[in-house]
Order: structure tokens, then C-alpha cells, then sequence
């Protein structure tokens, strides 16, 4: 199935008003739920994120889907001379993104604001990277996105972007199944409330292009030398690309 036809709530309407209300509604829980689902090894992979990223040096940071902020927090301390924007769909994320920007006494360098990726407000090649977490599978058009990354992205600039995947193991493969479609849909609803949100998380994890696949649909939109690698068993994906000089 097409991830863009998978959806939190209902088969039809449009996809970013059902994401948006989904992540309005576990925002509270949004954070926990991070640490207790990946036993906090999503603070390695967006690790690993933050170093390709300060690697490249950028004066200018776009994180979209931004969240809670933890990447746009993350990329501000490791980059002091940097200007982080955070842009996301959910206004209930964003509010809590921001106290944790107040609470790390980074207001005058992060901003996160409200807004959807399918159309940025912002002008063309503005910014020297772009960083997506967690958040590529839930663009209501996938192309459309990466094609409005590019557009903002200046010539030779980074696109990093950090995926939920599914493991090709043998035995990792099972063992991941029975996890993301048994344990944490019934941890999410305990904790968030949310019936659906976290039983959409692994229908849109199988759903969305992995691998060569992503980097087919980046290539697409315009990027180049985009290549992907593999972590923690294939249960996240890299993905890193530039935009053309």
C-alpha cells in the first residue's frame, strides 16, 4: 500500500488534517511514549543525525516535522553559531517544543513554528540544511515534499533525514512485527488515549518507501547523492542527500 493512502483515523479525507489532529492529541504523551517504545535508542539515532548535519558546518537549519523540538535542540547545541526553524503541522507539538527551547535557554536561537511542508513559507534556497525525524511518512504527498525541500534547500545544501524502518532480519523481522503491531499499539493507548495513533505508526512504517526506494524518491525530487544507511537492525533508517550546485 502507497503510505500516502494510510491514514490515523479514516480512508477518506485528507491525510495532513488527520495527522495533524493525531499528533494534537498525544502530544502530552509524545515524548514518553519516544523512550519507552525505542528503550531510548532514538536519542543514538537522532545522534547520529545531529553529526552528519554538524559535519557540514550550516549557517541555517530548517527541521520540519519538527515535533517536540528535539532535533532543533539538539542541532542548537552542537551548532552554537546556528539558527535552527522548526516547522510542523501539529500546534500541540509545537507548544510543547517550545517550553522545552525556553527550559534549554535556546529562544533566541530556535524558533518552531506552525506550518505544513507541502508549502513552506519561506523563501528559495534559504537555508544551508534541512533535517525530517520520524516524519517523512506522514506527508500527505511524499514527492511534493521533497520536492519543496529542494526548493528551499540552497545549491550544495544537506538533507538529512532520519526514518522508522523495518528490520530484514530473519529473526529481527518477527520479533519487530510482533512488537510494533501488538506491544506498542496497547502501550499507546494506555498512555496516550489516542486509539489509532499508535496502531497507525507501524501500518505507515511498512507503507513508506525504505531503503534504495527513498533514495529513488529523493533523486526525484532533485536531489543528489542520495544514499541511505541502515541502524540498529534496520529499525531506522539514514537517509542523506544534497541538492545540486
Amino acid at each position: 500500500m502507497d503510505v500516502q493512502n494510510v491514514k490515523p483515523y479514516a480512508a477518506d479525507g485528507a491525510k495532513g488534517e488527520q495527522v495533524r489532529e493525531m499528533f494534537d492529541s498525544i502530544a502530552p504523551a509524545y515524548d514518553f511514549m519516544n523512550r519507552a517504545m525505542t528503550m531510548g535508542v532514538d536519542r543514538l539515532w537522532r545522534r547520529r543525525a545531529v553529526d552528519a548535519v554538524a559535519a557540514a558546518a550550516p549557517a541555517r537549519v530548517l527541521d520540519i516535522a519538527t515535533g517536540t523540538g528535539d532535533v532543533a535542540i539538539a542541532l542548537a547545541r552542537r551548532l552554537p553559531e546556528a539558527r535552527i526553524t522548526g516547522v510542523d503541522l501539529s500546534e500541540g507539538m509545537i507548544a510543547v517544543g517550545r517550553r522545552k527551547v525556553a527550559a534549554a535557554g535556546l529562544e533566541g536561537r530556535v524558533e518552531l513554528l506552525q506550518g505544513d511542508s507541502m508549502a513552506l513559507e519561506l523563501p528559495d534556497a534559504c537555508v544551508d540544511a534541512i533535517t525530517v525525524a520520524y516524519g517523512v511518512r506522514n506527508f500527505e504527498h511524499l514527492l511534493q515534499g521533497y520536492r519543496e525541500m529542494m526548493r528551499v534547500l540552497r545549491p550544495g545544501g544537506l538533507l538529512c533525514v532520519l526514518e522508522l524502518s523495518t528490520p530484514r532480519g530473519t529473526i529481527t523481522r518477527p520479533l519487530y512485527k510482533l512488537y510494533t503491531r501488538y506491544v506498542i499499539p496497547a502501550a499507546g493507548r494506555l498512555v496516550s488515549r489516542d486509539v489509532r495513533a499508535y496502531s497507525y505508526l507501524p501500518e505507515s512504517i511498512a507503507a513508506a518507501p525504505q531503503g534504495e526506494a527513498m533514495c529513488r524518491l529523493m533523486r526525484e525530487a532533485g536531489a543528489a547523492d542520495a544514499a541511505f544507511r541502515s541502524m540498529t537492525f534496520g529499525a531506522c533508517t539514514l537517509y542523506l542527500a544534497h541538492k545540486p550546485l
